[in-house]
């Protein structure tokens, strides 16, 4: 008689046993399939991109002179100093945004790779004024008129990586808020736009990048105009 009693009892166990496992295998495949169902994402691009106008501008000036005695060379270096100068505050700019350059002074005599003629003038050399300033109009102004030192006698160096004009935009900050918003504003859209068409609706952020603000020259003959840029990466859940 125990041997029956202990036998339905382990009978009852067992089924008891195996009903909570069907029923524990039951919950964790719904739950795989939910998780499964969760993890379905997009993954879009926003774009953000608008023109500035640079608010600094680094303007330097090199001009040149040429003389057979080094008092005279240098005089002539302070004299287009002091034209330079003038001409720069009569263009509207402030004596605080103006730096000057040492001088740069060669001796042809001191030449040793030359043909052994002697050149036309024993001291060559250049001195440069440098323009630094937020009144970008005003320089543009000043550089179209530039010409007006060359009918004074100012020679001007040629163009070079070291005396070329760089425009600068300062106030990326300022303008990174609306930037970002519109970026990811601009991604949401891509992801509604491929929910709706896969049937789907459109969750939650799983993640998002903001990406790199890039500032490049509008175009080669503009380079006063800014072209500020952003990629925003952003993932979404996708719902059924």
């Amino acid at each position: 008689m125990n041997t029956i009693r202990n036998n339905w009892q382990a009978f009852i166990l067992g089924v008891l046993l195996c009903a909570g496992l069907l029923g524990l295998g039951a919950i964790l495949g719904y739950s795989a399939l939910r998780h499964k169902a969760f993890e379905r994402t997009v993954m879009v691009k926003g774009l953000s991109e608008r023109e500035y106008p640079a608010d600094v501008v680094i303007w330097p000036i090199e001009f040149i002179a040429a003389e057979n005695d080094l008092t005279e060379f240098y005089e002539t270096l302070d004299s287009r100093t002091t034209l330079v100068r003038e001409f720069l505050l009569g263009a509207g700019l402030e004596a605080t945004e103006l730096s000057y350059g040492a001088p740069v002074v060669n001796d042809g005599y001191a030449n040793q790779y030359g043909n052994g003629e002697r050149p036309l003038f024993r001291y060559t050399g250049s001195r440069t004024v440098t323009v630094y300033t937020d009144k970008v109009g005003t320089v543009r102004e000043a550089m179209a008129r530039l010409g007006e030192l060359g009918r004074d006698g100012l020679v001007l160096s040629g163009d070079s990586w070291r005396n070329s004009t760089q425009y600068l935009f300062t106030t990326l900050n300022d303008v990174k808020p609306e930037m970002v918003e519109e970026a990811t504003r601009n991604a949401r859209e891509v992801a509604e736009k491929f929910a709706a068409d896969s049937q789907s609706r459109l969750g939650k952020i799983k993640q998002a990048s903001q990406g790199q603000f890039s500032i490049s020259d509008r175009d080669a003959n503009n380079p006063h105009i800014k072209t500020v840029r952003v990629v925003s990466t952003l993932e979404y859940y996708l719902a059924d």
